[in-house]
């Protein structure tokens, strides 16, 4: 009887070993494929230093990188500023960044990189040339459609000719904001300038992202009188087609908020947000596009933060920028 407790004893630690051995070699193997973090994009000040840079892996805890430094001066523009920046991945891998460049001007910044440390020669997009009376060329966001292969640059503008001024104007330097937009496939050949978002209010903020089932558009009210400052939603099935400009209610409390944008974590859909008055950064997040959670309190950003762009990037390029030093 001994030797057959001992022989069955043996046979579960046997057993015992041979499991324990299988899953860690599966772990290995899973652990080795390459996963998915999140950067941000964002400036601070006025934006004449340049392009800055912070990381997540949960997207609720941002830290800076390369010691919160510009890793990119800006030299394009009137006033060669870098506010704003909004960063796509095409299907080659290539970054494309944008950003205003100036207070009062016609056109945009642009540059590409394939791991946003080395960076292509800037460029100023004149983008609004062609309407002379143009007042500015503020937040540009640039969105890749993957259907389509085909990135969208979308930005606000003043055309006095088109839209005159209205009560919010006379509080805001003369400024009634619609969105225009161009597309490309190359960041050399761009379609003719076109209104793209026309919601019958001042509007600034555009930024896009892909839903399960529809586009969303995050926009903000730009309206003083009466106040707004807020953000808003609308949805569409064809993004050739526009969106819908019936908007939703405010989604962004009663703070005044700017500079949204929007990224896909988990089955969550965030929005982070410029609190620009509260001098803080705000968040919510939403499962269906129509109920929203603020999460404010649960995240940290970088000191100074201001609107960028949050996008999800290989963990192999976060690897490389936290090297820099």
């Amino acid at each position: 009887m001994r030797k057959n407790y001992v022989s069955i004893a043996l046979m579960i630690v046997l057993f015992t070993i041979v499991s324990c051995v299988g899953p860690k070699k599966s772990e290995k193997a899973s652990s080795e494929k390459p996963g998915t973090g999140y950067l941000f994009s964002y400036f601070n000040n006025n934006g004449k230093d340049g392009l800055h840079l912070a990381y997540s892996m949960d997207g609720l805890k941002w830290e800076a990188l390369n010691n919160d430094m510009s890793l990119l001066k800006p030299v394009v523009g009137k006033d060669s500023l870098m506010r704003d920046p909004s960063v796509a991945q095409g299907k080659d891998g290539t970054f494309h960044m944008v950003w205003t460049t100036s207070w009062w001007d016609h056109g945009i910044g642009y540059a590409s990189s394939k791991d946003l440390i080395h960076w292509s020669e800037q460029k100023f997009l004149p983008v609004m040339k062609h309407l002379e009376s143009t007042k500015n060329t503020w937040a540009p966001e640039v969105y890749y459609d993957k259907k389509d292969d085909l990135f969208y640059i979308i930005w606000a503008s003043t055309v006095p000719e088109l839209f005159e001024e209205i009560e919010t104007s006379k509080s805001e330097k003369g400024l009634n904001h619609r969105l225009y937009y161009t597309t490309t496939k190359d960041f050399e050949t761009f379609a003719p300038t076109e209104l793209f978002f026309e919601p019958g209010f001042s509007v600034i903020d555009g930024a896009i992202i892909k839903t399960d089932s529809a586009y969303m558009m995050v926009i903000k009210n730009e309206m003083s009188a009466p106040a707004q400052k807020n953000l808003r939603t609308t949805f569409t099935s064809d993004l050739k087609s526009g969106f819908p400009t019936e908007v939703s209610e405010s989604i962004s409390g009663n703070s005044w908020a700017e500079g949204p944008t929007p990224l896909k974590v988990g089955r969550y859909i965030y929005i982070y947000f410029d609190k620009y008055r509260d001098k803080k950064y705000g968040a919510i997040r939403t499962l269906d596009g129509k109920n929203w959670e603020d999460i404010s309190d649960s995240i940290s950003v970088p000191k100074g933060i201001r609107h960028g762009t949050a996008f999800p990037v290989s963990t192999s390029i976060i690897e490389n920028l936290q090297q820099l030093k």
